[in-house]
């Protein structure tokens, strides 16, 4: 009989493993997928894939602009949100989900030029917010990931 029984508890366990593999990332509060804490291209590509509707369009898009502008750009998921860096110099560009718009964190955005509209409670930090029907200006965000890109990143 416990042979049996741990058997089936082998078979639990893998169908548990496989269900785990297969399964669609929970979304958060606002739609933010939950992605776990992972460095390199594929947990951002994870996260892209489970950003809901059309924000996931927008997080392409994002993704690809900012690649293109940063040939080696390194990439991380922490805290539920793609974060692009510098290796070895920090953080210089973060995206996270909200129900109604995608929010992309320049962490030195105050030394960007034009600095970003979306103010913040940290002094150095100015967003983007990216709403569904928003026409993204690709030249002013390519110069901004170029700009940002130069500076001291942020240690996280």
């Amino acid at each position: 009989m416990a042979g049996k029984t741990q058997k089936t508890s082998a078979k639990g366990a893998k169908k548990s493993a496989a269900k785990r593999g297969s399964a669609k990332p929970r979304l958060l509060a606002g739609g933010n997928p939950q992605i776990a804490k992972g460095y390199g291209d594929a947990p951002v590509q994870a996260y892209i894939a489970a950003m809901p509707g059309w924000k996931r369009d927008v997080g392409r898009k994002l993704d690809a602009l900012i690649v293109r502008t940063v040939p080696g750009v390194y990439k991380a998921v922490k805290w539920n949100s793609p974060l692009y860096g510098m290796e070895g110099d920090g953080w210089f560009l973060g995206i996270h989900v909200f129900t109604r718009y995608v929010k992309v964190a320049f962490f030195r955005g105050a030394s960007l030029h034009p600095v970003p509209p979306g103010e913040s409670k940290q002094q150095h930090t100015r967003y983007l917010d990216i709403h569904e029907n928003d026409e993204l200006d690709e030249a002013q965000f390519t110069a901004w990931v170029k700009q940002a890109s130069q500076l001291p990143g942020e240690r996280m």
